[in-house]
């Protein structure tokens, strides 16, 4: 990370613009910090993320994201009552998330960010899929994009959600 961030800084910064009618693909590693109940049984994530960008304008650009998010389990104790014998566990855990979005610059290399779309959980439990969305902020160079967000799953009276660091390297198409 220190290193990725110290290429960062001492690469060219010149002024962020979005070529119009041209593609980006870029290949980022996502740390990733669970909240509400997924907090409760992963410790931190980490996630691999292609995406590709297209330029709408100068300051707009439409973006696919997709890739993998691994989340490192805590054990879980769940006490005998009843009937019910007690038992510890492990949850495991991989999302593949799915998503459609933007990139606004509002001034120089920063930039505002909306995505939406799916993730596909697959755990030692099974398979679901939920609605996703995210909001973020970054800061982005001709080669290197660093963005943080909060994402959301939600779904079948499920939401919980994830707060993201994204270090990308990228280049045009």
């Amino acid at each position: 990370m220190a290193i990725a961030l110290a290429l960062f800084v001492c690469s060219n910064a010149r002024a962020q613009s979005v070529p119009a009618s041209k593609f980006r693909f870029g290949i980022g590693v996502d740390g990733l910090v669970p909240i509400g109940n997924t907090a409760d049984v992963a410790n931190f994530g980490l996630g691999l993320t292609p995406r590709l960008q297209y330029g709408i304008s100068d300051k707009f650009a439409l973006t696919f994201t997709s890739g993998i998010y691994h989340f490192f389990p805590k054990t879980v104790s769940y006490p005998a009552s009843g009937s019910f014998p007690g038992f510890t566990a492990k949850y495991k855990s991989n999302i593949i998330p799915v998503k459609v979005g933007f990139k606004y610059f509002v001034g120089g290399n920063f930039y505002v960010a909306g995505e939406a779309g799916v993730s596909f959980e697959v755990s030692e439990g099974g398979q679901s899929k939920h609605f996703l969305w995210s909001p973020g902020i970054g800061y982005a160079t001709k080669k290197w994009d660093i963005g943080a967000r909060y994402e959301n799953f939600s779904g079948s009276h499920y939401s919980d959600g994830i707060i993201g660091l994204r270090v990308a390297y990228g280049f045009g198409l």
